[in-house]
């Protein structure tokens, strides 16, 4: 049965409020930090408690899941209890193998993508043993590799990240109670005079943008080609699968915005007029525009934040 939990609604923020924030950067960004730490230390109280060995953590496309997950077994560790990460990246198929949609292309985003058997195989040899082999997947080949990467926490706890934790066909097989389920998202958004201007979804594309372009290589255009299919993956994948969630947390940071200002409206201009998402981009940046800029390197280096601006 699905858990009955009640999903937090998400705040609506006055951008003047922001930056009046803002102006005192230190404080504002040490506060923001401190209230991320503390929901992650109070999830992994609640994983503890649980008596979980398996931790399956989900989220959207630049929530934040994947820093947040080894946030997460840190604080786990902390407290006495091995940790470990394992990403269900490492468990995609050959390229080959994936399943198709109508027009032909590949379906990246399909859980059927994904080694299902494989993962049930791991994850019951992990509560059982507190050990596994997982496969090692190559991201440029798009294939995997030979051999495999040895898994080992004893009565410890593996936090398992990616976009399809919460899908009921990977822990079908294991026994009640076994895995605690959390579902990470942003839960702020941002006003000007009353009128929404940044929902968590454009912060969330702010962020991959920024991410994209700096570390991964890709053109703008690229990005904004790639999102709209993203946003229906996470509708039909991910989204869909919140109510199996033991506990939601929230992976927002109030400065943010202010942090990624800098970054976003650098891009102002590369698009040329005319061309396609050259009128997304500007939207998007004239409404970062809106907010008081806060240099990087004002910005932990332990931060969350740093998983997209580096």
């Amino acid at each position: 049965m699905p858990n009955t939990l009640i999903w937090i609604p998400k705040r609506l923020v006055e951008l003047g409020l922001v930056n009046v924030a803002a102006r005192s950067p230190e404080a504002f960004i040490d506060y923001c930090e401190q209230d991320y730490a503390a929901r992650v230390e109070h999830a992994a109280a609640c994983v503890r408690e649980s008596g979980a060995h398996v931790v399956m953590l989900t989220g959207p496309s630049a929530s934040g899941k994947t820093t947040t997950a080894h946030k997460l077994a840190d604080c786990i560790a902390a407290h006495g209890r091995r940790s470990a990460v394992v990403s269900l990246d490492n468990f995609y198929k050959d390229l080959k193998d994936y399943p198709r949609l109508p027009d032909g292309s590949v379906d990246y985003e399909s859980v059927d993508a994904l080694d299902i058997s494989a993962i049930n195989r791991c994850l019951l040899e992990l509560i059982r043993t507190g050990r596994t082999q997982i496969p090692d997947f190559d991201f440029c080949g798009e294939r995997r590799r030979h051999g495999v990467i040895p898994v080992e926490v004893g009565d410890g706890v593996v936090v398992i990240e990616g976009i399809h934790a919460l899908n009921p066909r990977l822990t079908a097989l294991l026994p009640e109670g076994s895995a605690f389920k959390i579902y990470a998202g942003m839960r702020e958004e941002y006003s000007r005079d009353g009128q929404r201007i940044l929902p968590t979804r454009d912060v969330r594309l702010a962020r991959r943008m920024v991410r994209d372009h700096k570390f991964r290589g890709h053109s703008l255009e690229k990005t904004f080609s790639m999102w709209p299919a993203v946003c229906e993956g996470e509708d039909k994948n991910i989204k869909v699968f919140k109510p199996e969630a033991d506990l939601l947390l929230d992976t927002s940071f109030s400065y943010e915005v202010c942090c990624l200002a800098p970054f976003v409206t650098a891009l102002r201009g590369e698009l040329a007029p005319g061309t396609p998402y050259a009128a997304q981009l500007e939207s998007l940046c004239s409404r970062f525009a809106l907010c008081m800029p806060l240099p990087e390197q004002s910005i932990p280096r332990t931060s969350m934040l740093r998983e997209f601006i580096g």
